[in-house]
């Protein structure tokens, strides 16, 4: 795991789309009261979910195959 310090308008990128450009970007927007609010910019083409968003869209996915 990468750990990181970030302030208010710092940004965070992950990997590099063909283009150059990166293909995810996380912006920290806000920090108050124990919380932080992140900007995520990606291309059209990937996803971007909450883990327990992308859980349930997994298993969902694992229990539809063949019966």
């Amino acid at each position: 795991m990468l750990v990181l310090t970030r302030k208010c308008q710092e940004v965070i990128v992950v990997g590099e789309a063909h283009g150059g450009d990166p293909m995810v970007k996380i912006t920290v927007l806000e920090v108050e009261n124990g919380k932080v609010r992140l900007g995520i910019e990606a291309a059209a083409d990937v996803p971007v979910h909450r883990l327990e968003v992308w859980e349930r869209i997994r298993a969902n996915a694992n229990n539809t195959g063949p019966a």
